[in-house]
């Protein structure tokens, strides 16, 4: 079984692009996620963890995630690599979103939520944007 959950900050917006082949919309961001545990008299450490979010998913996170933003991504793991034009070859881990969350708290007079008057209850996979009422939301 791979799957993934994690919660963290974003280090920065989601950057879109879409692929050559079937001109598909890939987002991809880099998530802040603290270690459970510090050293006593230590800074609590982070992991910075690559995330990829296609099509509609995608189009979600680079539509309403920004910078510093408390987020909740469930997916799976993928590693890959490459060859590039120099011959040298990189490899990659990620983690692929399936579903995505808000996870930061209601601040007041945020209007944040208006996403739901756009997408209405739908639940987010792949292919479908991920929304709920005000009342289930965390925040």
């Amino acid at each position: 079984m791979n799957k993934v959950i994690l919660m963290g900050r974003l280090t920065r917006d989601p950057e879109v692009r879409y692929t050559q082949t079937n001109n598909t919309l890939v987002a991809s961001f880099s998530l802040a996620v603290n270690r459970r545990f510090a050293r006593q008299g230590e800074e609590r450490q982070a992991d910075f963890i690559n995330i990829v979010a296609w099509s509609k998913t995608g189009e979600f996170c680079s539509k309403y995630f920004k910078k510093g933003q408390q987020v909740g991504i469930i997916g799976r793991i993928q590693t890959r690599n490459w060859e590039d034009d120099q011959g040298q070859k990189h490899y990659i881990t990620e983690v692929v979103a399936e579903e995505v969350y808000f996870a930061d708290s209601k601040r007041d007079g945020d209007t944040s939520s208006s996403f739901e008057n756009t997408f209405g209850n739908n639940v987010s996979t792949d292919s479908e944007f991920m929304t709920s009422t005000d009342d289930e939301l965390p925040f």
